[in-house]
């Protein structure tokens, strides 16, 4: 069908958003030669309308059984990208506007093989679609989401407050002086939560981590280890490590190879990453807090 014959036919096609800087400049100009993948479409009886010229890129709409979808060529012919164009500057959706030219021009007819789309007319789809595209996260969520599904222990008794999390190694001194500064002032009055993902970089620490997942008590474990208890952790290669690799595998996804690491997301909503002993905890706590 017509995917195929894109790979097979043109040099270069993604599906992509267009981001364009500055106004658009429409230009009025006589309909460039139809790209051959959307020669393709029209022998198989889609519609297919030219829209004109934008950012240098010829624009297209194709309706094919109800549903639509929006072309942009090179000048030159060589490449199409399917997709929305939108205004990098204000965020407008230039291919809106240049649908309703079409519908325009059209007199509503385009509209008509739209029909069996819930969206109604060929502009309300393209709103739709721009609207899911832009749900679509940015590295900073997917970070943040693959951070909040790891396996992590709790340290601070108010589920409510703000919660930071923090990959340690259970070895790591840096973890450890981390930890102990947030206990007295922040933990202990309930203004944080501290969620550590127990991650280790050699064979020990990661039996160690396995284990602090698998502990009933891992907290209270944990401080007593951190007070100079070092049996509170036992190294005990019987237990599955499974957790702890999945831990590893987000921060080798990330490339994050730094403990203590912490992500947070401030009160304003970004996704935040201190790398190594957090030098500011006041102004980290703040800024947990603090709204647009």
């Amino acid at each position: 069908m017509f995917g195929h014959n894109i790979v097979m036919r043109v040099m270069a096609c993604a599906v992509a958003v267009m981001l364009v800087a500055g106004p658009a400049r429409a230009e009025e100009r006589p309909a460039p030669p139809m790209p051959k993948p959307l020669q393709t479409l029209a022998t198989q009886g889609a519609q297919v309308r030219y829209m004109g010229q934008e950012h240098n890129m010829h624009a297209w709409l194709t309706i094919q059984r109800g549903q639509e979808q929006y072309f942009y060529s090179t000048p030159q012919g060589d490449a199409i990208i399917m997709g929305l164009m939108f205004d990098s500057e204000t965020g407008r959706l230039i291919t809106i506007d240049q649908i309703r030219k079409v519908q325009q021009e059209s007199g509503g007819v385009m509209d008509m093989f739209a029909a069996t789309r819930p969206e109604g007319t060929i502009a309300e789809g393209a709103a739709k679609m721009a609207g899911e595209m832009q749900k679509i996260k940015t590295p900073s969520e997917k970070l943040m989401e693959d951070v909040e599904g790891s396996n992590f222990i709790t340290m601070g008794s108010n589920s409510s407050a703000p919660a930071i999390y923090a990959f340690v190694d259970p070895q790591c001194p840096y973890c450890h002086a981390l930890i102990k500064d947030m206990r007295t002032n922040y933990l202990a009055n309930g203004l944080v939560q501290l969620r550590l993902i127990p991650v280790g970089f050699k064979e020990e620490t990661r039996a160690q981590a396995a284990f602090l997942l698998a502990a009933p008590d891992a907290t209270d474990r944990f401080t007593r280890y951190l007070d100079g208890e070092k049996d509170a952790i036992p190294v005990s290669y019987n237990i599955n490590q499974q957790g702890v690799e999945r831990n590893m595998a987000v921060m080798q996804t990330w490339k994050l190879n730094v403990t203590p690491l912490i992500v947070y997301r401030s009160g304003a909503g970004a996704v935040k990453i201190i790398q190594g002993r957090a030098k500011d905890l006041p102004g980290l706590v703040a800024d947990l807090n603090k709204k647009s």
